[in-house]
């Protein structure tokens, strides 16, 4: 019964630390603009930085000005780590 109880607990605690690091990352995620939004998505989605500025009609440089915001805001130290924000936050746009 005790480890029943222990079992519980831990599950209760893990799933609380993870619906707090969303919560973080939603926080995040809304203090983007909308077109830091538009970035990160298109570049989660794997595209090069010449195609995401020519999907929102900006330049390269404009779209790296922006990605460089996207990953100081979110907190990303890498693009696999961005990517694997988006996920977390079932990142679909």
């Amino acid at each position: 019964m005790l480890s029943a109880v222990k079992e519980a607990l831990e599950r209760s605690r893990t799933a609380l630390e993870f619906n707090l690091e969303v919560r973080a990352l939603q926080d995040r995620h809304a203090s983007l603009s909308c077109r830091e939004q538009e970035v990160m998505a298109l570049v989660v989605s794997g595209l090069l930085n010449k195609q995401v500025g020519f999907e929102l009609g900006i330049s390269e440089i404009t779209v790296k000005a922006h990605r460089g915001q996207v990953m100081r805001k979110m907190k990303a130290r890498s693009l696999p780590d961005l990517v694997n924000m988006a996920a977390r936050l079932n990142y679909a746009h």
